[in-house]
């Protein structure tokens, strides 16, 4: 594969990655389920999956 090649890979498996977390978020907001994320300092926090879609705008 060409440079070029894997650099359309990449953004095609990057935007594919995007749409299938967003549909994940959009499913879990629907039954108002919360997200489990993790900052930079090692802190673990629930996350309503509403104001993850919020974050993503």
């Amino acid at each position: 594969m060409s440079d070029k090649d894997i650099q359309e890979f990449a953004e095609k498996l990057h935007q594919g990655l995007s749409i299938a977390e967003r549909r994940m978020l959009e499913e879990k907001a629907l039954h108002g389920q919360d997200i489990v994320v993790c900052h930079t300092d090692g802190t673990i926090h629930h996350v309503p999956a509403q104001e993850a879609i919020k974050a993503l705008v």
